[in-house]
């Protein structure tokens, strides 16, 4: 669907009961909406949750100029509209994902009631990764070739992926739909430059902290600085990496969803 002059690709999964605010879910950098496909089969059917693959991604078409966070969070905006979503919603955002979250419930307060961050950092004002580790993120290649992710998976990802690489080539792989290299470098450079420090204490909406102890993307302590500048937060450190969300959904799902339920 096109919203607010951007053509995104959609997914929705109806929710059995319409009393359940939908949950809104924001992707990491180079991700179809499949890879999330884990995760939203571990959360009750009770709830509704849309999900959309970023211009340039999956199988969003590419586009015609590039964006920044806070020229796509108007385009989500729009899309929630288009879909009928017009009442708050519960926004999820994992990794880059969730710099896109914190931006949308700061510029579309109305629209999310609960916030959740998975995975995910402050931007260019934090405690950065290893430059082995962001050197990793420079490119695309991880999406696209299995074999290089399984050789790089335990270094870039942490947690389980230590001892079963191939897990991250079967979870980035087995059903993810690939968008042009350009799209990668688009959303990359979407966030460069950017980062939520300055207006983390304006993020009024309780929020929840998912962090993992062995995270080279995103360091724990990243989650703990933000923990002391947003108002209503409340932390939890999972012993696993920065996908855990989709590798070990059963464990991350029941947690998400204790918060969201209040």
């Amino acid at each position: 669907m096109t919203a607010a002059g951007r053509t995104l690709r959609v997914s929705v999964r109806p929710g059995t009961d319409e009393s359940v605010p939908p949950l809104l879910l924001m992707n990491g950098i180079g991700a179809s909406l499949e890879v999330l496909q884990p995760f939203v089969d571990a959360l009750d059917r009770r709830r509704s949750v849309i999900r959309f693959d970023v211009p340039g991604v999956g199988g969003s078409p590419r586009p015609v100029v590039p964006y920044v966070l806070a020229t796509l969070s108007p385009v989500v905006a729009g899309m929630l509209d288009r879909l009928g979503f017009e009442d708050s919603v519960d926004v999820l955002g994992l990794s880059w994902g969730g710099g896109l979250a914190q931006h949308f419930a700061v510029q579309h307060r109305r629209r999310c009631r609960r916030l959740v961050l998975a995975a995910t950092g402050t931007g260019s004002l934090m405690v950065p990764a290893n430059p082995r580790v962001l050197a990793h993120m420079l490119t695309p290649r991880r999406h696209r070739d299995p074999e290089y992710v399984r050789s790089i998976a335990g270094e870039l990802y942490g947690g389980t992926m230590r001892s079963d690489p191939a897990r991250a080539a079967r979870v980035l792989h087995s059903a993810s739909r690939l968008g042009p290299r350009r799209g990668y470098y688009y959303q990359l450079a979407a966030s460069t430059g950017w980062s939520s420090l300055p207006f983390l204490k304006l993020i009024r909406q309780p929020t929840l902290l998912v962090a993992g102890d062995d995270d080279p993307i995103i360091p724990a302590i990243n989650a703990r600085v933000m923990a002391r500048l947003i108002p209503d937060v409340r932390l939890h450190l999972y012993h696993g990496g920065h996908i855990a969300l989709i590798t070990e959904p059963d464990e991350l799902a029941p947690v998400i969803e204790e918060f969201l339920d209040g």
